[in-house]
Formats: structure tokens, sequence, C-alpha cells
């Protein structure tokens, strides 16, 4: 085998193994907005795209996405935002006709391992509401500093009496 080719060959497979794999995917209701918490890991440096969509009445509705057009009934309503391992879709206005198997698609570039694909039933009376620490949560080192700085903030509440 031509040792250009073998590296090439190489290469290809370690980039193929080094994709996001997506862990966890979460709705909720923050007020009158629906949260959908697509929960991910990733194992590459490479810029990431993401679609969400619904299904309903046997059709897909794109609802944001940098892989495909947006439709419009959704476009005004829908906002999501990027954390570290966490892209999370916010429609708002949320009501029962909102409801459907949501999906999130995630795909890295020059991955070549296919998209990966979560899907969850939102139900509007079956959602509980956002809990307000699970940003905090994501991130757990500031949830272990916090933790670990107990005892020295007692500490000091000890020693000032």
């Amino acid at each position: 085998m031509n040792p250009t080719v073998g590296i090439a060959v190489i290469l290809t497979v370690l980039q193929a193994t080094q994709c996001q794999m997506i862990k966890d995917l979460r709705a909720c209701l923050l007020g009158q907005s629906l949260r959908v918490d697509c929960h991910y890991e990733n194992k590459t440096s490479n810029p990431l795209t993401y679609e969400f969509s619904i299904t309903k009445d046997n059709r897909k509705h794109v609802i944001h996405s940098t892989i495909s057009v947006s439709e419009n009934i959704y476009r005004s309503r829908a906002n999501v935002t990027m954390h570290k391992n966490l892209v999370c879709l916010y429609l708002q206005s949320f009501t029962t006709s909102d409801e459907g198997v949501y999906m999130c698609e995630l795909k890295a570039t020059n991955d070549y391992t296919g998209n990966q694909i979560k899907n969850i039933t939102v139900i509007k009376d079956k959602l509980e509401k956002c809990a307000g620490f699970s940003l905090l949560i994501q991130n757990t080192s500031w949830l272990l500093l916090l933790l670990l700085s107990l005892p020295l903030l007692q500490a000091v509440d000890f020693v000032s009496l």
C-alpha cells in the first residue's frame, strides 16, 4: 500500500472516531417558552452544526437550524444558544399546537460518521418547569468549587464570633 494512502486512511479513521455524540435530550417549560436541551459529548474541535425540528401530523418542520432553512412559522419564535456541550432551543409562546416529537440533530464539520440524532416527545401538560440551576450543573467545576468553599465560609463565621 502506498504510504501516503495509508496515512490518509488512518487519519480518516481517527477523524471518524472523534465525533460528537448526543448524550441526552430534555424538554421543560421556562415561563411560557419551551426549552429543549441537547447535551452532547464533543471529541473534536471542528465546528458544530445543528438542527432542531418537530414532527407532527407525519411531517417534519424545521424550527431552527444551521444545516437547513427554518420554517417561517417558527423563525420569529425560536432562538438557540450554545454552551459547552449543550445546545438549547427556546420556543416562545409554546402552546398545545406546538406539541409533537422534537428532534435534535448535530454534525461536526469533517465528521464522516454521520449526523447524531435524538428525539423527545413533548406534551405541554406533561412538561416540568425548568430547574434554575441546570446551567450551573452543566459546569461541574463551579458546583465543586461552591461545595468545597462551604467549610471555609463556616470557619470564617466561627472566627469572627
